[in-house]
């Protein structure tokens, strides 16, 4: 599955952030250059201080580059 359509299939979904905003996903996945030819880099926002977005904090804190 190429990127474009995992985007579209997000989208689709309906599938929105935790945050207040609830900004929808897929629009915010949209935003990313495609094929830029550049270093590829994996961004991890892990931010757990809202009430109930601390599923990941022992890993994050134990061994971050599993994620």
């Amino acid at each position: 599955m190429e990127p474009s359509a995992v985007i579209e299939e997000v989208k689709r979904s309906g599938l929105r952030g935790r945050g207040g905003a609830g900004f929808p996903t897929g629009t915010k996945w949209s935003f990313i250059p495609q094929n830029t030819g550049k270093p590829i880099y994996v961004v991890c926002n892990a931010d757990e201080s809202e009430p109930g977005t601390f599923n990941n904090r022992e890993l994050i804190e134990r061994d971050p580059h599993q994620l």
